[in-house]
């Protein structure tokens, strides 16, 4: 069993490139998987690994840049490990918005626990914005949200200023960075009533009852687990080989799905070349696992 741990802490990072190998060799040296993006203005990450090599990990990010406590952090269970291999990059932003923010300026009043975050969004004056992107929309949101159908995080700011400042406005991401610097420049703008769901989607899952709960469908995650249900349990979507977008059941059953090769999204922008290709590769795949080996080309997607 893996303990997955995601986190960020909005903290002035300085020697970001010796910070970056010493990190990178730390990862490899404790078995730990998973990706740490490190900028000037904090630490953004998933990570995987053993329960202890986890713990011993994240007590070594608290020591190394300085602090107690992280700003949110999640942790989830997965009996495969969900990642390929450790990464640590350097960003001008821990999530890009063109906003770089002060730890100072976060606006922690306006984080909503879950049972707090289903009284807000029950009232029907209030603007719910899912801050994700369109594909993870389509996977799973909150009723009568709005997604944005921005691909690019950085545009953002674009379709925020065209809110009307007098409503309340209520955001949530996976885990709730997004919102962090969405808040921040929201307030800048003008905005008085704005809140984010503490923890993101994947808290509310986490503590919030089935039965209890105002959500729909499943929470993509940006590892080889794809998607998760309540409880973080793992869910029921998989990774089309054509176009690395989710696939459901339902689309597995389109006459458009074929292992591989294509789902309903890609099948008519595909070309019979690249399809041929595909098809080539998975039928490797085949034999390689009849044989008991593992392909070049074969992924960890289920």
């Amino acid at each position: 069993m893996f303990k997955v741990f995601g986190f960020y802490k909005f903290i002035k990072v300085k020697s970001l490139k010796k910070n970056k190998v010493f990190l990178q060799k730390f990862l490899i040296s404790n078995h730990i998987r998973g990706t740490i993006i490190i900028a000037k203005e904090g630490l953004n990450g998933t990570i995987s690994g053993s329960v202890k090599d986890i713990d011993k990990t994240t007590k070594k990010l608290k020591s190394l840049f300085l602090f107690k406590l992280f700003d949110s952090s999640n942790e989830s269970k997965s009996k495969f490990q969900p990642f390929h291999k450790p990464k640590v990059k350097i960003k001008k932003e821990i999530v890009p918005m063109n906003l770089i923010i002060n730890p100072k300026e976060r606006n922690i009043k306006s984080h909503l626990d879950p049972k707090d975050w289903n009284e807000l969004i029950k009232n029907k004056e209030t603007y719910i914005i899912d801050t994700r992107k369109p594909f993870e929309y389509k996977v799973g949101t909150f009723k009568r949200s709005v997604n944005p159908n921005i691909t690019n995080f950085r545009d953002f700011p674009k379709y925020l200023n065209k809110l009307k400042k007098n409503k309340p406005v209520a955001m949530f991401c996976t885990g709730g960075i997004r919102c962090e610097k969405t808040s921040v420049y929201l307030k800048k703008k003008g905005f008085k009533n704005i809140y984010q769901l503490n923890g993101g989607i994947l808290n509310y899952l986490n503590k919030i009852k089935k039965n209890e709960s105002l959500w729909k469908g499943e929470c993509f995650v940006f590892d080889n687990r794809i998607s998760l249900k309540h409880g973080l349990k793992l869910g029921s979507y998989s990774m089309c080989s054509g176009c690395r977008m989710p696939i459901s059941s339902k689309d597995k059953r389109s006459n458009k799905y074929e292992e591989g090769v294509s789902c309903p999204n890609c099948y008519d922008k595909l070309t019979e070349t690249q399809k041929s290709r595909f098809r080539m590769r998975q039928s490797q795949i085949y034999k390689a696992k009849q044989s008991g080996k593992k392909h070049i080309f074969q992924k960890e997607f289920k």
